[in-house]
């Protein structure tokens, strides 16, 4: 892992700007009667190194004890996003902190919108799910501490990350299929420059090499997100001349498209999906996933924002699979 550059202190300000660490001290709290060419000098060094306060110890100092934490996520809509949000303030429910999230719905404009307004309204830490974009920019903000929850983020050297086990989870879905006899197993995935889905992508074709299987590309659907696109891909899939016979879905809105796709065919080819999602056990047949604790994922990022660490680390949080009937339906 990469050593993280540390984060500039009050005192590194002060050496900086040449004056007493009590003068910056009054400077960043705004304490009155201090020299305009001083404040101006202490405020050129913040800039120039990048400084920010440690909120949570000037609350502390003021006696207060109440924490804010930022969530930014892709889509509250989502059952995933949902889960996770409810997870993250139960997590941080021990330690008062408050939970301010925003969603970016798949703008990573607006990711990058939210995340610096949070910033420049003093939260303590942020837990962001990140879009595929480049995050180089966020190094700007190295004095906020942030964990990044089921993707790594691109353009970041060093970062803590809490990751599900998804290459073991896209090669359990995949072995499953095959160990029902499919051979022509089609991959319905979100955007494949995500993390998380290149990693279950990665299971799937570790999982057809094991068996002897060649992948076909013609059965891979990447960068699907609603669950309507998604049953028209299905559809076009099972119209091919060899179709395929069993699909493994990288999300659960792409579980639910499969849903409705095989709503009115005669057809029952079987499918896994990744991500458990409501109702998912009353369907006939069940369907099939892959599934993870959402509050363990929730805690593990929590943990690592209230122990910084100079060395980035990453947390992997094990996957399962549960069999409920859509996977074990035969070739």
């Amino acid at each position: 892992m990469t050593a993280r550059t540390p984060k500039p202190t009050m005192a590194d300000v002060a050496r900086h700007a040449g004056v007493s660490l009590k003068t910056v001290s009054r400077v960043v709290n705004q304490e009155p009667h201090v020299r305009t060419s001083l404040q101006q000098r202490v405020q050129a060094a913040i800039s120039a190194l990048g400084y920010r306060r440690n909120e949570a110890a000037a609350r502390l100092a003021r006696g207060a004890t109440m924490l804010t934490l930022g969530l930014v996520m892709e889509n509250i809509s989502n059952e995933f996003y949902s889960r996770l949000a409810a997870a993250v303030e139960a997590a941080t429910a021990e330690h008062e902190a408050l939970v301010v999230f925003g969603s970016y719905e798949e703008s990573a404009a607006k990711e990058r919108m939210l995340i610096e307004s949070m910033y420049a309204r003093g939260v303590d830490s942020l837990i962001v799910v990140p879009s595929a974009a480049d995050h180089g920019w966020l190094a700007e903000h190295a004095g906020l501490t942030t964990v990044f929850v089921d993707r790594v983020p691109s353009g970041l050297q060093a970062a803590d990350v809490v990751l599900l086990d998804d290459v073991w989870g896209g090669r359990a879905a995949t072995e499953h299929l095959l160990a029902h006899g499919h051979r022509r197993i089609a991959l319905i995935s979100d955007d494949d420059g995500l993390s998380s889905v290149h990693d279950r992508a990665i299971g799937y074709r570790t999982a057809l090499a094991g068996a002897g299987v060649a992948a076909d590309d013609e059965l891979v659907v990447c960068g699907v997100f609603e669950p309507a696109r998604v049953a028209h891909e299905v559809t076009r899939l099972l119209g091919l001349p060899e179709p395929p016979t069993a699909f493994f879905a990288t999300n659960n809105r792409a579980a639910i498209g499969i849903l409705q796709a095989l709503r009115e065919r005669p057809e029952r080819p079987a499918y896994v999906g990744f991500d458990d999602f409501a109702l998912a056990d009353v369907f006939n047949p069940g369907v099939t996933v892959v599934r993870y604790d959402v509050a363990r994922l929730a805690r593990s990022a929590v943990d690592l924002l209230l122990n910084p660490s100079r060395v980035a680390r990453r947390v992997k949080v094990p996957v399962e699979l549960v069999a409920r009937g859509s996977g074990e339906i035969p070739a």
